[in-house]
C-alpha cells in the first residue's frame, strides 16, 4: 500500500488517523511474522513505517 504526500494530505482528519492506525497495527503484526522467520517480504516492514512518518509529518504540518 504505496500513498503519495498529496494523497495523505486531501484526505480528512479521521481517515488520516484511521490509516495510521491500521498502519501501525500491520507493522506491529509485520514484526511479529519477522520474529518467526515467516515474513514473505521484508520491505512490506519498510514501506509501513514510511506511510506512518508520512502521516505523522503531514498531521503536524496541518495542526501548526
Amino acid at each position: 500500500m504505496q500513498m503519495k504526500a498529496k494523497e495523505i494530505r486531501e484526505m480528512s482528519e479521521e481517515q488520516r488517523i484511521s490509516l495510521l492506525n491500521e498502519t501501525t497495527e500491520k507493522l506491529f503484526k509485520l514484526r511479529v511474522q519477522a520474529r518467526m522467520e515467516r515474513l514473505d517480504s521484508p520491505s512490506e516492514v519498510v514501506k509501513a513505517k514510511k506511510i506512518i512518518a508520512q502521516i505523522k509529518t503531514i498531521q503536524n504540518a496541518l495542526n501548526k
